[in-house]
C-alpha cells in the first residue's frame, strides 16, 4: 500500500513526528510512505483546501492508495477531502476511530486534529492510530455479525457520490479556481509522487500542463 502524509501550513512543524510515526508503522507492514506537504513551516505553502485537491488527484490517479491528512481541528481537511470525488474521508482522535473506519466504513483517507489535544503522548496516539489504521481485515464489520449491512451501505455511499460526480475526474478538475489547483499541485515531493506512480494518465498529462 502507498500511503501519502499531508498536512497545512497551521501544523506543519509537527510533520516529522506525525512522519516519523507514520513511517515506523508502515515499514512494519511493507507499505511505503509519501510525505508531500508541508513538511516544514518553509515549505510550499497549503491550507486545508489544498489538501482535498491533493488528495482527491492522488487517489483517483492510483498514484496512492490511502491519504492521512490534517489541519488544526482536522474538520477543514476533512470536508476538503470528502468533497472530492473517489475521495472517502474519516475524522480520527484516538485508536478507536482509526479501527471503527477500517472495519466499518472501509475508505480511503483519514483527517486527524494535530492541534486540538496533541498534548502528552501525541505520538504515541498517533502511532496507535496508524496501527488500527492498516490493520485488520478491512470492512470486516464491527461487531462481526453487521458485516453485511455494514458492506451494503458502503457500497450504497460508494455508488451515490460516483453519482453525483458525474465528470471524469480531469473534468472536475477544470472546474475548480486553476490558481487553486495550480498552488495544490506544485509541491516538488507531491509531483514526485504523482508523476512516479500515478496510472491515469490524463490526470498526469493534465496536471503537468499545470506546472510546466
Amino acid at each position: 500500500m502507498k500511503i501519502a502524509l499531508m498536512m497545512e501550513n497551521s501544523q506543519a512543524a509537527k510533520n516529522p513526528v506525525i512522519l516519523k510515526e507514520l513511517t515506523s508503522v508502515a515499514d512494519s507492514l511493507g507499505h511505503s510512505v509519501h510525505n508531500v506537504g508541508m513538511e516544514s513551516e518553509t515549505d510550499h505553502h497549503l491550507t486545508y483546501v489544498h489538501l482535498g485537491i491533493m488528495a482527491g488527484v492522488l487517489l483517483n490517479s492510483g498514484a496512492v492508495d490511502f491519504v492521512i491528512a490534517g489541519c488544526g481541528t482536522g474538520q477543514g481537511a476533512m470536508m476538503s477531502l470528502n468533497a472530492q470525488p473517489g475521495v472517502f474521508c474519516g475524522y480520527c482522535i484516538d485508536p478507536s476511530d482509526a479501527f471503527l473506519f477500517n472495519q466499518v466504513n472501509n475508505g480511503n483517507a483519514l483527517a486527524l486534529p494535530f492541534a486540538k489535544g496533541f498534548g502528552w503522548g501525541a505520538e504515541l496516539n498517533a502511532r496507535y492510530i496508524f496501527e488500527k489504521a492498516f490493520t485488520g481485515e478491512r470492512g470486516a464489520g464491527y461487531p462481526v455479525e453487521r458485516r453485511e449491512p455494514q458492506v451494503r451501505n458502503a457500497g450504497i455511499l460508494s455508488e451515490l457520490k460516483a453519482a453525483l460526480a458525474c465528470d471524469d475526474y480531469v473534468d472536475t478538475l477544470k472546474k475548480i479556481d486553476q490558481e487553486l489547483v495550480k498552488v495544490a499541485v506544485s509541491g516538488e515531493r507531491f509531483q514526485k509522487c504523482l508523476f512516479e506512480n500515478g496510472k491515469d494518465e490524463s490526470i498526469n498529462s493534465y496536471i503537468k500542463t499545470l506546472v510546466s
